[in-house]
């Protein structure tokens, strides 16, 4: 290394240079029907409707409701809004019990409301949130339960619809994850009081920003309805507290214009998986995790675990190296809404009863794939953390001396 100290940087198969000469993002936007949205866009500009539940959203509920067979669909204008109003709706007070393995905003739409969010341990394996573990935090003001189903994968809605029913609580899903996939031959969407959505543009099906409130209740959808809207019931007759969370037009344009190439996406994410599957199943120490297909995964989200014992790196070293490749490898949700503000400060002891949740969110890393990924840009990455690993004892003593 004609006598400079060595780095991360030199050690690469790229000889010292990154894998990638632009960043490769977890998380960039499916954009696959172009031409679809701008001739939708130019039908928006010349009805000169753009927002108020116009024609393009009517369609996108509709669209949506039918692809999961549920009553109704109330698009929103982003899905924290979508979770504070179902929320508001199912009357939830008091206390609400919710895995910390989860987008802050889970916490964040509770919080927002003077609602108590009660951090509930996750499975180990499933990642989602533990039905043996719910039980344990109800107290005399909880009002309801939000399970997150993680990566995609359902909770166990049976178990925790059977919890709810023992001490008569709300159930309310954050289904962010999980669009277009079903649990045990049903859709997600029909599972609890209400489901959520976002179609945010990291979401394998964006409407740039926006979200949506799914439910067979007539009378809670009715509520909603005015809701998202002032409490408005007609042109100047307001009838019900409510705020702005209408969706507009051009997201909705966006979101249809999705829906057209559906499956074309989820076959591409699907393959993305297998191919990063096959890749890193011989890598001692990295695992991906699995998907039932009978449950019709949407494979939106690459997730590896690592373990630090049999690669002698963290997963933060991991992640750095990735990193310094252009790599941009994520590591959600860490380290758990427990342990952000002002939740850390609530309850600084919440962690001595969430040890699933920190294990599994202290191994897990997310890989970049959608339709801005390519086949030799995963077969890349692949071969890279190859390397790493067969290298791993010799990049462990660079990184002691940095």
């Amino acid at each position: 290394m004609n006598g400079k100290k060595q780095k991360i940087s030199d050690l690469g198969i790229f000889s010292g240079k990154p894998a990638f000469p632009e960043k490769i993002h977890v998380g960039r936007p499916n954009i696959v029907n172009r031409k679809g949205f701008l001739d939708r866009v130019n039908t928006i500009l010349d009805n000169q409707w753009l927002t108020n539940n116009g024609p393009f959203v009517q369609e996108f509920e509709k669209r949506i409701s039918g692809l999961i067979g549920v009553k109704h669909c109330i698009a929103m204008c982003n899905g924290t809004i979508a979770l504070e109003i179902a929320i508001r709706a199912l009357e939830m007070t008091g206390e609400v019990i919710i895995p910390s393995a989860t987008f802050i905003a889970t916490a964040h739409a509770l919080q927002w409301q003077a609602i108590t969010p009660v951090f509930c341990d996750i499975d180990e394996k499933t990642h989602t949130i533990d039905p043996k573990q719910i039980e344990q935090m109800i107290t005399p003001r909880t009002t309801g339960i939000v399970g997150v189903h993680l990566w995609g994968r359902p909770c166990n809605t049976e178990a925790i619809q059977e919890i709810a029913q023992k001490h008569h609580l709300k159930v309310l899903y954050d289904a962010a994850h999980a669009f277009a996939a079903s649990h045990n031959g049903k859709m997600v969407g029909n599972f609890g009081d209400a489901e959520v959505f976002s179609f945010h543009a990291t979401k394998f099906l964006n409407t740039f920003e926006g979200g949506a409130v799914v439910t067979n209740n007539d009378v809670l959808a009715d509520r909603i309805r005015l809701m998202k809207n002032f409490g408005f019931k007609g042109y100047d007759n307001v009838i019900y507290i409510g705020t702005n969370g209408k969706m507009n037009e051009l997201s909705a344009a966006m979101g249809i214009s999705s829906l057209d190439k559906l499956e074309e996406i989820i076959s591409l994410n699907r393959d993305h998986y297998i191919q990063y599957r096959d890749n890193l199943k011989s890598i001692p120490g990295i695992s991906c995790i699995s998907y039932n297909e009978d449950n019709h995964p949407n494979y939106q989200y690459i997730i590896l675990e690592l373990d630090e014992q049999q690669l002698l790196l963290s997963r933060d070293q991991f992640v750095r190296i990735l990193h310094g490749e252009n790599i941009l490898a994520r590591r959600y949700f860490y380290p758990g809404c427990h342990r952000m503000e002002p939740y850390s400060s609530f309850f600084p002891h919440a962690g001595l009863l969430l040890p699933n949740t920190d294990k599994v969110l202290s191994r897990v890393i997310v890989l970049p794939t959608g339709t801005a990924v390519t086949h030799d840009d995963i077969d890349i990455i692949c071969e890279l953390m190859r390397y790493i690993v067969s290298h791993r004892k010799k990049i462990r003593e660079i990184l002691s001396d940095e």
